[in-house]
C-alpha cells in the first residue's frame, strides 16, 4: 500500500524530497500533442481515479461512474457475450494468436483498448494483474518538443501497453520510450 500512496502523491503533485532517495529504474515516454499539458492532466485524472480504488476494487459496472467520461468513450467497446452462454475458448484464441505474423500481432496491439482490458493491469484481485504491475507514475512535464511521462518500472523492457494506451487515450501521439 506504501507504493500506492507514493504514486497517488506523485499523481496529485510532483515527486517530493522523499522521492530523491534511492531511485527506482525510471523510464520516460515522450509524446507529441497539440496541448501536451492537457494530455498529462488527462492521464493524471484517469490514473488517479484507478489508483484511488486499489484498496477496495469496485465491480466493473461501477467504473464508468468513477473515471472521466471522455476516457470511457475513447475505449473500444467491450466484446459481446458469447451466445448461448458458451464460455470464452482460450485455447482457440491462443491458436489464432500463435498463427498470426508479428505484423498482425502488432496491429492487434494498436488502436483502442477495452476498458476491461486496460483495468485488468491495475486490478489487485485474483482476476487481475494489479499485484504484479510493471510501472508506476513518477513524474511528467512538457518541453519544446511536446510532453513526457516518467514511470518507475521493474526494469527494461516492461509491460508498457497500459501506459501507452493511457497516454494515447489522453491525446498523446508518436510515443517514444527511452531512459
Amino acid at each position: 500500500m506504501e507504493i500506492t500512496m507514493g504514486e497517488l502523491q506523485r499523481l496529485r503533485s510532483e515527486p517530493g524530497a522523499e522521492d530523491d532517495q534511492p531511485r527506482p529504474f525510471l523510464v520516460r515516454v515522450r509524446f507529441t500533442a497539440e496541448d501536451p499539458a492537457q494530455v498529462i492532466s488527462n492521464a493524471r485524472a484517469v490514473l488517479t481515479g484507478v489508483v484511488e480504488q486499489v484498496g477496495d476494487w469496485p465491480a466493473f459496472e461501477r467504473w464508468p461512474q468513477l473515471l472521466p467520461a471522455w476516457f470511457i468513450q475513447r475505449c473500444a467497446p467491450e466484446p459481446a457475450e458469447p451466445e448461448h452462454g458458451e464460455p470464452f475458448d482460450a485455447e482457440a484464441w491462443l491458436r489464432q494468436w500463435r498463427a498470426m505474423t508479428p505484423e498482425q500481432r502488432a496491429a492487434v496491439d494498436q488502436g483502442p483498448w477495452t476498458l476491461s482490458g486496460w483495468l485488468y493491469y491495475f486490478d489487485p484481485t485474483e482476476e487481475g494483474m494489479g499485484d504484479d504491475r510493471s510501472w508506476w507514475w513518477w513524474h511528467a512535464g512538457t518541453d519544446e518538443s511536446g510532453g513526457w511521462v516518467q514511470v518507475a518500472t521493474t526494469g527494461w523492457p516492461f509491460g508498457s501497453g497500459s501506459l501507452s494506451w493511457l497516454i494515447e487515450a489522453s491525446g498523446g501521439t508518436d510515443l517514444v520510450y527511452g531512459p
